[in-house]
């Protein structure tokens, strides 16, 4: 089984529009630095998924039938903007399973065109995709909003994101095995008071000693924290790294 982190920005991205900021200066000079919207590729046996779909290039990215279809974790449009635009495509159904949302995103529902929204996720309901397993996990957001539990070939891997800490069930869930990996929202440095809608390093830690995965990885990474790691880097866990666009696990 293959994760590849397409983007791992948060709605901002990296560079931010007009910040003059240590990290936005070094990501407009290198291209490794930048971060796009938060979004990830599961390949497991034959099965090809996308995770969330806020890339706007998609159509340009995966040519018809290379994917299988989205598991979208909400509907906020750094995450589900791409669908906007491929889902005038023909020829084609693209099964979208997600929350349930009454409002989704713009008229998504109600144009649709090739995407299939009608199976939505129930909290801790599992889905067999061939050898993929794919279990959704109830997350705390200002959307309705789901992480996914993914195992196939012997592996078990959560991605989580959008989030501000984990709802007990979900911790306990994912409690019951050993993660080997865990993707998980750090948006934000440590802050002075506990975050509103996503974690900063201190509540992103605070779940990764609960879940005690053999690999953390951060993701929806905002630029002040990527200008507070030029300094603070080495301060991480052992088991913990920051995600880059590319980045395959």
């Amino acid at each position: 089984m293959r994760l590849t982190l397409l983007g791992t920005g948060d709605a901002r991205q990296v560079p931010v529009y007009g910040c003059e900021c240590a990290a936005c200066n070094l990501a407009r000079n290198d291209e490794r630095r930048k971060r796009r919207p938060c979004s990830a590729l599961i390949e497991c046996g034959d099965q090809r998924w996308l995770i969330d779909s806020g890339l706007p290039d998609l159509t340009q990215r995966f040519p018809p039938r290379s994917f299988n279809g989205i598991f979208q974790t909400h509907y906020h449009a750094d995450h589900a903007q791409g669908l906007l635009h491929l889902r005038w495509g023909q020829g084609l159904v693209i099964p979208v399973h997600g929350p349930a949302d009454p409002e989704g995103l713009a008229d998504l529902y109600k144009h649709p065109g090739i995407l299939d929204f009608s199976q939505p996720f129930n909290a801790f309901e599992t889905r067999q995709f061939a050898t993929l397993s794919v279990t959704a996990l109830p997350l705390q957001h200002s959307k309705p909003t789901m992480g996914y539990l993914l195992e196939g070939e012997g592996r078990r891997i959560a991605y989580l994101t959008d989030t501000v800490g984990l709802p007990p069930a979900t911790t306990a869930r994912l409690q019951r095995e050993p993660l080997d990996l865990l993707v998980l929202d750090c948006s934000m440095p440590p802050q002075p008071q506990t975050p509103r809608n996503h974690n900063d390093l201190n509540l992103a830690l605070r779940c990764i000693e609960a879940l005690q995965p053999a690999l953390a990885v951060l993701t929806h990474v905002g630029h002040a924290l990527d200008a507070w790691l030029m300094q603070h880097q080495s301060e991480l866990p052992g088991n913990v790294r920051v995600g880059f666009d590319g980045c395959v696990l």
